[in-house]
């Protein structure tokens, strides 16, 4: 199999462009898909395909992943705030973590959810914070579970990024963005606890610009991630399928539309979208 035969079409559209550093793109079922850009204004961005962007939050503490929860609520995590947020349909935000314990997490990145409630998020950015602030002294991988409270599944944990979930639930992917590029994976017990970490993908090394950053899953458990020369699609044993070039550095991405065949990328300055034969996992949501 090549990559262009998971493709319906080799077309890349151009959605949105004129920014600094797009991230954490998440499709909303009422047609639009949210955004962030890391690169300032910290401002969560909402664009109906075929339409101008418009500020959907106007501020953020430097947002970056996105997700829903279970009941629609935008998951977001805000590095600045050092804090996992939920703002609710009508605008309101509060934060659901920002500790583990008596520790104040250090820079929350990427967010992922899972059916029964469960929100885990990499808490990176020990670099990033000025000396003797940082209460954790490497970073690592935490769970928020149904009830609200707050679990430390990896620790430590070199750089993680982006994470995705398998279809079935039963295995967590977490990058490792540098200084080693890899993926390791892990067994997702009935509890939402993390076991048996081991190496699922190593990336090659490569003068190609890019890196591994953003990561979702097709309904086949195909695995889409961020990486040098672009878009890299694994099959569920990890094998390449092929790589997919973008204008720009791809950054991270999600599945949208009706039909959820679409996939929206993040890339530096723009978001673009590329339609595949297979729809994209959805986000869990509760039951209406």
């Amino acid at each position: 199999m090549d990559v262009a035969d998971l493709l319906e079409s080799p077309e890349i559209t151009t959605v949105a462009t004129g920014l600094k550093f797009t991230e954490g793109p998440l499709w909303h079922p009422d047609g639009y898909l949210l955004f962030t850009d890391v690169g300032g204004p910290w401002r969560i961005w909402k664009v109906v395909p075929g339409e101008e962007k418009t500020v959907y939050r106007d501020d953020t503490d430097r947002a970056t992943g996105l997700t829903f929860d279970l009941h629609g609520n935008v998951i977001a995590c805000e590095q600045m705030a050092r804090a996992v947020t939920s703002m609710d349909a009508e605008g309101n935000v509060s934060a659901i973590a920002t500790h583990y314990g008596e520790k104040r997490l250090n820079r929350p990145n990427d967010v992922v959810g899972r059916s029964d409630g469960s929100l885990y998020f990499s808490n990176r950015g020990v670099g990033g914070l000025e000396e003797g602030e940082a209460d954790f002294e490497h970073n690592g991988v935490y769970r928020i579970a149904p009830d609200g409270t707050v679990h430390e599944e990896v620790y430590p944990f070199e750089d993680p990024n982006g994470l995705a979930i398998s279809p079935d639930e039963k295995t967590y992917y977490q990058i490792n963005t540098r200084p080693s590029a890899h993926i390791d994976a892990f067994d997702i017990a009935k509890d939402g606890s993390l076991s048996n970490q081991r190496r699922f993908f190593t990336f090659p090394d490569s003068e190609k610009p890019g890196f591994p950053d953003g990561m979702k899953v097709d309904s086949l458990g195909r695995v889409y991630v961020s990486g040098p020369g672009g878009l890299w699609v694994l099959t569920p044993e990890a094998e390449v399928i092929g790589v997919i070039e973008f204008p720009e550095q791809v950054i991270n991405m999600a599945w949208g539309d009706e039909d959820n065949k679409t996939m929206y990328v993040a890339a530096m300055t723009s978001i673009y979208s590329i339609r595949f034969n297979t729809p994209g996992l959805v986000i869990p949501r509760a039951a209406s």
